[in-house]
């Protein structure tokens, strides 16, 4: 190393080092002000960590940067647990979010991520190894990607409500009704 010159300090967090993120769309949106045009730019980006839990977020502001933090800030305010079996999902789900409808299904073994665009991106931050997805109705990013929350949204209540069940069977099982 040249005298007089330190080592390159990571500047980034635990926090941020924890996730991935990518950036989906990126749109410059322009409002047009007495006086001219005022231009701004919107940002939507899916953050994960490849064990499960990811999130995403729509930041808008003056340059690119401004906008891709704060997406990825309200990313990180909305996280999903995304339960994985066996390297995919536990069932089959059909989802419609606003113009876009999505089928998710999961896969065997070998198979990848078979997804179009902005739902590949995402579901490789998730850690889902093997999933087959199809989305109809919207070629909007913005719309295929809140479809793709949804339905990871509805999977982690499924399963929980399941294991609920399954708790609650064996909390009720004859062996306890006898000792009474």
């Amino acid at each position: 190393m040249a005298e007089g010159k330190r080592p390159r300090r990571d500047t980034r967090t635990a926090e941020e080092k924890e996730f991935d993120q990518r950036i989906i769309e990126i749109a410059r949106v322009t409002r047009v002000m007495a006086g001219g045009k005022r231009m701004r730019f919107r940002a939507c980006v899916v953050i994960g960590d490849h064990k499960g839990r990811m999130g995403y977020g729509l930041g808008k502001g003056a340059d690119v940067t401004l906008a891709v933090q704060k997406a990825a800030t309200r990313a990180r305010r909305d996280l999903v647990v995304v339960p994985i079996e066996n390297e995919t999902i536990p069932h089959e789900l059909r989802v419609k979010y606003k113009a876009a409808r999505l089928l998710i299904k999961p896969a065997p073994k070998g198979t990848g991520v078979m997804a179009g665009g902005a739902i590949r991106l995402a579901l490789e931050l998730s850690g889902i190894g093997n999933v087959v997805t199809k989305v109809y109705g919207s070629k909007n990013k913005i719309n295929n990607v809140g479809a793709l929350f949804t339905a990871l949204r509805q999977l982690s209540q499924s399963v929980a409500k399941r294991s609920m069940i399954k708790a609650g069977k064996h909390a009720a099982s004859p062996t306890s009704k006898e000792t009474e």
